[in-house]
């Protein structure tokens, strides 16, 4: 800051103190004139002012008769007398066109000066040159907008502005600042930086001069950060980014094309460290701020994608652009789990798979690397100590992180190679899951999923080759409809416990007296069959909630683990198989297959009545001992619905729970009913299920409600969705009158009618992932009119329709159809 220029700015208010501005009805609280102003003697004004000068306050411009009766008489001499500046016009008291050349960081202080000058001037290119120059300079950026400016400087070392003024203001305009004590080591006053933002990006000049500067500033920052390591000998480094980013102008188009992409390339340059402070710093700004820099780094994704046409050879990882902004949207997407509600505890204790030393076939065949199972922790996930299953709320919802334009124009076989093989020289977007739909994302695990299988194959061939064996490339599963579950249990638990592997390969079930080939229409079956003996409410493994239709496990169930175990592999192996299942189980299922215990928030949906107990007990604000009467002795229904009683303390039955311990008591019930009363069930569930995904990219890849996608299918059904992709064979066409009544039939028919429709034709009544849409179902002619039913092969998604006569008689064969189909007998 110019000595000349803050000296006459403290002068005018001086002079406002002392004399006014000459307006009668002048309103400002700090000008002599106001008629409510105390009047101050020459010492305590002069004290005011510097203070006035450094909380920025309001200036009045003088009063017409106040500049008449402040000209000097005609030919008077000024030589000599002590009120030189008093008489002096204000435009002589700033040196003409100053271009604060000795300007050399910026501070709050120093761009009000700057602009209050350019103001009086109504010129503001000397504000333009000093934005442009600092803001395009590294080391004067970095040093810029210090909370304790350096004080060896020589601007404005008499006055001393400090980070006082942002301490004044910053509570009131700057909500979500408060956890800032927590990141001491950054030296940016966030709150002044976001008000100099507010002053200037309203002139023109100084945004294009901002848009200049970064164009220029960030080439040079990529190089240090690649080539100089330059954050490791100064954190401070990190200013720079920091202060950008407060620049809410960033979406705006002028920043779009060239800035912003050169940014985002520096960005991604950081060491993982640095990153991490972001992210930490980022998560203590209220909503808004998190959000637009979120828009901000989509914007560019959206921008750069459209703008470029990419395909199987000009992948979209390989656009530097994208691939850089993808990374600094993964800093905001942990601000936002840091952000928002977040349990880092209650973490299920996984099971580590012992290491073996001996080489496997896959490492003698130079394979490990696209059979390995790790790393699968994100670095940035590590470095923070936050995984995004810790997130109860984020700040932003996962959703809006998803990119449509990304997602449609992923070559997802190429990004899929490059996750599981090229990781360290080519970038996969799997890397960053959160920017990913779950229909993509389902790409992924499939292909991860077929390549296990055809390795499984290769290995089979090889064995059987070497002990001159016949080769089984297949999981042979040979059952009787009768015996189902004694048959799979027996199946499976041999096949587990001699060779686990076998698990990977693909699964053919085969119906004992049946001809039906398993394509994946008897597979469906065989899980449906399976689950529909296993959730029997008289079987008593699981409890059925009528009201949520809900399933949970029986703390009470006399069957055995394998059971259980049973249940975990058909989840698994459903997945594997890419099989959608009729499956009923709360959120908190899939939580703590993911390694998350149930907590009290989880009982809202598996447990609604007794979540609601709960809370009002929380909240009520009564005498809880006397009005409750409750201990911590708790009740709950065996197997045959007689009462059990449990105590959560030791002598639990003569401990009341009183205000003060009715959190440890909700702790305590929500912790017996979600993990360790079902300890023994879970276990042995969680088990079967690792037994098939554990080389899976499932845990990285998914979040609970994803998995239940994946397991359960979606119950939307949109049968437009369906009726535009649906593919017409044996001379049917979508312009057959049959075609059309058909349609008409199944768009007339109620919920539970589509379901059986649906159920008949492919195996399941639910939607795959991606909507009906996704499934591509084919309607075949099947003969001229006549009485036989329609039929179906639900391994091909496919029904064969006669030509019926009419479209009542359509209807009625139908129907028929689908309420009694069961089987795969050959008619």
């Amino acid at each position: 800051m110019n000595r000349a220029a803050a000296k006459h700015l403290i002068e005018r208010y001086f002079r406002q103190l002392t004399e006014g501005c000459g307006n009668g009805d002048c309103t400002n609280e700090f000008c002599a004139s106001c008629r409510d102003f105390q009047p101050l003697d020459n010492n305590s004004a002069a004290a005011k002012a510097l203070n006035l000068f450094k909380i920025n306050a309001k200036l009045c411009n003088p009063h017409p008769s106040k500049k008449e009766c402040d000209k000097p008489p005609s030919g008077s001499s000024t030589k000599g007398n002590a009120h030189l500046d008093d008489t002096m016009s204000d435009v002589d008291r700033i040196p003409h066109k100053e271009d604060f050349s000795d300007v050399h960081y910026l501070t709050e202080n120093t761009v009000c000066m700057i602009l209050s000058s350019c103001e009086e001037e109504g010129d503001y290119s000397a504000l333009v040159r000093t934005v442009g120059r600092i803001f395009s300079n590294v080391d004067a950026l970095m040093q810029s907008f210090r909370k304790d400016e350096p004080k060896t400087t020589e601007n404005l070392d008499s006055l001393k502005p400090n980070s006082e003024l942002g301490a004044s203001s910053s509570n009131s305009s700057n909500e979500g600042l408060d956890e800032m004590s927590d990141l001491s080591d950054v030296t940016v006053d966030i709150s002044a930086v976001r008000r100099v933002y507010d002053k200037i990006l309203s002139i023109n000049q100084v945004e294009a001069a901002l848009v200049n500067a970064l164009i220029y500033l960030t080439p040079n920052m990529e190089l240090d950060l690649e080539y100089l390591d330059v954050y490791e000998t100064n954190t401070d480094y990190l200013n720079i980014f920091i202060i950008v980013m407060e620049n809410s102008n960033l979406h705006s188009p002028e920043y779009l094309e060239v800035a912003l992409p050169q940014f985002c390339k520096a960005m991604s340059k950081l060491p993982v460290t640095a990153v991490a402070r972001l992210s930490k710093l980022w998560s203590t700004y209220d909503l808004p701020h998190v959000r637009r820099m979120m828009e901000t780094f989509q914007q560019v994704i959206t921008f750069t994608v459209v703008s470029n046409e990419y395909d199987g050879v000009n992948l979209v990882n390989d656009d530097e652009t994208v691939v850089a902004a993808t990374q600094c949207l993964k800093v905001v997407f942990y601000a936002s789990i840091q952000g928002g509600n977040v349990d880092m505890e209650n973490n299920e204790e996984d099971e580590d798979d012992l290491e073996s030393d001996e080489l496997t076939l896959h490492e003698l065949l130079g394979e490990e690397q696209l059979y390995k199972k790790g790393p699968r922790v994100d670095p940035l996930e590590k470095e923070l100590g936050v995984r995004s299953i810790d997130s109860i709320k984020p700040l932003i919802p996962f959703e809006d992180f998803i990119n449509e334009s990304l997602n449609e124009v992923l070559e997802m076989d190429k990004d899929f190679t490059f996750f599981k093989v090229n990781a360290e020289t080519k970038f996969s977007f799997q890397s960053c899951p959160f920017i990913l739909s779950v229909v993509t994302k389902n790409q992924g695990l499939y292909y991860d999923n077929r390549i296990r299988m055809y390795s499984e194959r290769r290995l089979t061939a090889l064995y059987s080759m070497a002990q001159g064996q016949e080769p089984n490339p297949y999981l042979k599963i040979k059952v009787r409809r009768d015996h189902i579950i004694d048959d799979a249990l027996v199946r499976l638990e041999m096949i587990s416990m001699e060779n686990p592997s076998d698990l990977k390969k693909q699964l053919f079930v085969e119906f004992e007296g049946e001809q039906g080939v398993d394509e994946g229409g008897v597979s469906k079956e065989f899980f449906q069959l399976v689950l529909e003996e296993i959730f029997n409410p008289d079987i008593g493994m699981f409890t059925y909630d009528d009201e949520t239709k809900l399933f949970w496990f029986n703390s009470s169930s006399l069957e055995n683990e394998a059971q259980y175990t049973l249940v975990g592999l058909v989840l698994g192996l459903a997945i594997y198989n890419n099989c959608i299942l009729d499956v009923h189980f709360p959120m908190v299922v899939y939580r703590k297959l993911l390694g998350k215990k149930g907590t009290y928030l989880d009982l809202s949906d598996s447990h609604p009545v007794l979540y609601q107990s709960l809370k009002e007990l929380l909240e009520y604000s009564g005498n809880v001992e006397e009005d409750m009467m409750l201990t911590f002795q708790i009740s709950h229904k065996d197997l045959f619905g007689s009462p059990i009683l449990h105590e959560l303390k030791e002598q639990g039955d003569q401990i009341p729970v009183t205000k003060e311990n009715r959190q440890e008591f909700v702790y305590l019930y929500t912790e017996y009913i979600l993990n360790k009363s079902v300890e023994r069930q879970f276990k042995a569930f969680k088990k079967g299920f690792l037994m098939v995904t554990n080389e899976s990219p499932l845990k990285y890849l998914f979040r609970p409600e994803e998995v239940e996608l994946l397991i359960c299918g979606s119950r939307k059904l949109d049968f437009d969705a369906l009726e535009k992709t649906t593919e017409y064979d044996g001379g049917y066409s979508r312009d057959s009158q049959i075609i059309r009544d058909f349609w008409e039939t199944i768009h007339s028919f109620g919920e539970d009618q589509k379901r059986l429709f649906l159920q008949f034709t492919t195996g399941t009544d639910r939607a795959p992932v991606g909507g009906l849409g996704k499934l591509k179902m084919i309607i075949a002619k099947n003969g001229s009119d006549t009485d036989r039913l329609p039929t179906s092969h639900t391994c091909f998604n496919a029904l064969l329709l006669p030509e019926y006569s009419s479209k009542d008689k359509l209807r009625e064969r139908l129907l028929k159809a689908i309420t009694y189909a069961k089987g795969f007998g050959m008619l």
